[in-house]
């Protein structure tokens, strides 16, 4: 996925914000001040971290050698996706789209349907 179209994709989630918190190179990607994704590069490759829900991280580590435990983050409830080509761009939105609204699963009530609304 291009890294354009992949900044495009996330920021345009509703209710999202973008922050450098770790240096310029970093993206943060926060819903409501809760990140979801964060855009670096690590072993010679861009790559992508991502909440994941745990059981779905090892069945994706299995099918994809680019998806790994997440770099510098809670191994359990987050991956890493390294941009090798390996991983389709469908599915790579897909882990996009959880991530973001497993995040916002945990928020209150409130915040929730203030995201919501703008999804439908």
């Amino acid at each position: 996925m291009q890294p354009s179209k992949l900044n495009s994709y996330l920021i345009n989630k509703p209710c999202t914000s973008l922050s450098f918190p770790f240096g310029e190179d970093v993206s943060v990607f926060k819903v409501k001040n809760k990140m979801f994704a964060l855009l670096g590069h690590h072993n010679e490759l861009d790559m992508i971290n991502l909440k994941c829900d745990a059981d779905e991280s090892l069945a994706l580590q299995d099918i994809f050698p680019a998806i790994k435990p997440a770099y510098h983050m809670d191994k359990k409830h987050w991956i890493s996706v390294y941009f090798d080509g390996s991983v389709p761009q469908g599915e790579i939105e897909r882990l996009i789209d959880n991530s973001y609204m497993l995040v916002v699963s945990k928020m209150t009530k409130k915040e929730q349907a203030s995201i919501l609304i703008h999804l439908q």
